[in-house]
């Protein structure tokens, strides 16, 4: 499909374009759950063994949800998208699944995964191997009364969805947006894709919401989360039980109007069980979802208070330092002021997020004379 004039993007319908995983998970009516995330009694839609790779399609839940009239072959065909370039399982999901827009969330998630080995206390690794989006397009949007500005925007308007098409510059992709509407695109951005949600399942019987983000991570909405990077998390059932979804091809920290630049990606993921003994010499204790770049170590703080999320990633930061490189509380505390930035995850969660980015580089020395690779 070509858009505005940019270099033709393949459409990944199911089972089409490359797929270099171990294995492949579709995303179909029977391999996903919409608006909950997995619980200990869900049953897996896969089975893999630590240390292998899984492409997985994912599907967004713009064009599906009811405000977009549960029709995406409708929706994004009425924005100019051919109809060959909707994607057959959100068509199929959309026809299929229901949620209760009153007490479920929006999100799509395909799982969960069960990985061999895996028991409570242990961490989950998941290391984000390729990202590739599935259609030339996406939308943000602004709905539901939600948002960093609650009460003034939207003006007027249950909901506002921008359709934002995507073309590549350069050998790179922007998405593309109008200074008015209906107006030329003159404005665009760097595309930067990664998963919102990756998550493992919670203990007992009940599906946990699909919004607010937790120590089982979720709904996490880390931007850093791209090619290259892992998501640590601690496993708190058998077989972990991973999910992921809530695809993005962009977001800001913070995603302040509610959603990213929300659109499908078929995402090559390897899944690595850590044991506890080896995760705790490494981490200290995980209460949460920890993120590993190329250049940082970063934990996270979650609460719905700010200010407490704040505190919280300070507190896991804190644990980190101490645990990894044996560095004393007070001067923990120093170095955290001195030298790293806290970033505001997101605002729009019901639990909002914070994480701090700690350069591994800076500590490389004490790595050095402790004889510490990095694992």
């Amino acid at each position: 499909m070509q858009l505005d004039g940019g270099m033709p993007i393949q459409i990944l319908q199911p089972g089409v374009g490359e797929i270099p995983g171990d294995h492949y998970l579709r995303a179909t009516p029977e391999t996903v759950l919409w608006g909950r995330l997995p619980c200990e009694t869900d049953a897996a839609v896969l089975g893999i063994r630590s240390g292998e790779s899984v492409t997985i399609d994912t599907v967004s839940h713009e064009g599906i949800l009811e405000d977009h009239g549960k029709d995406p072959l409708g929706y994004f065909t009425g924005q100019g998208v051919a109809a060959d370039a909707v994607l057959e399982d959100a068509i199929a999901i959309a026809a299929k699944l229901s949620r209760d827009p009153a007490t479920d969330g929006p999100h799509v998630v395909t799982g969960p995964i069960l990985v061999e080995g895996a028991e409570p206390g242990d961490v989950l690794r998941i290391t984000v191997e390729k990202l590739s989006p599935r259609v030339p397009y996406g939308v943000i949007s602004n709905r539901h009364g939600k948002g960093a500005l609650v009460g003034e925007l939207p003006r007027g308007d249950y909901h506002v969805s921008v359709f934002t098409p995507v073309e590549e510059r350069d050998g790179a992709l922007v998405g593309l947006l109008p200074i008015v509407d209906d107006g030329p695109r003159a404005v665009s951005f760097p595309l930067a894709p990664f998963l919102g949600t990756m998550g493992v399942a919670v203990s007992g019987a009940e599906r946990p919401h699909s919004v607010p983000p937790g120590s089982h991570g979720g709904n996490i909405d880390i931007n850093l989360l791209v090619e290259g990077t892992a998501l640590y998390l601690p496993v708190q059932v058998t077989g972990a039980l991973a999910y992921v979804g809530d695809p993005h091809f962009a977001q800001g920290d913070g995603e302040v109007a509610l959603t990213a630049l929300e659109a499908s990606l078929r995402a090559t993921l390897r899944f690595d069980v850590i044991p506890r003994a080896e995760a705790l010499a490494e981490f200290g204790e995980l209460r949460g979802p920890l993120v590993r770049t190329t250049e940082y170590l970063v934990p996270t703080g979650l609460h719905p208070d700010l200010n407490e999320a704040m505190r919280a990633c300070v507190r896991s930061a804190l644990t980190l330092i101490e645990a990894r490189w044996g560095v004393q509380e007070h001067l923990a505390y120093a170095y955290l002021s001195a030298a790293t930035d806290f970033d505001i995850s997101q605002v729009v969660d019901i639990v909002c997020g914070v994480h701090a980015r700690i350069r591994e580089a800076d500590f490389a020395e004490v790595d050095r004379t402790r004889g510490r690779g990095h694992g």
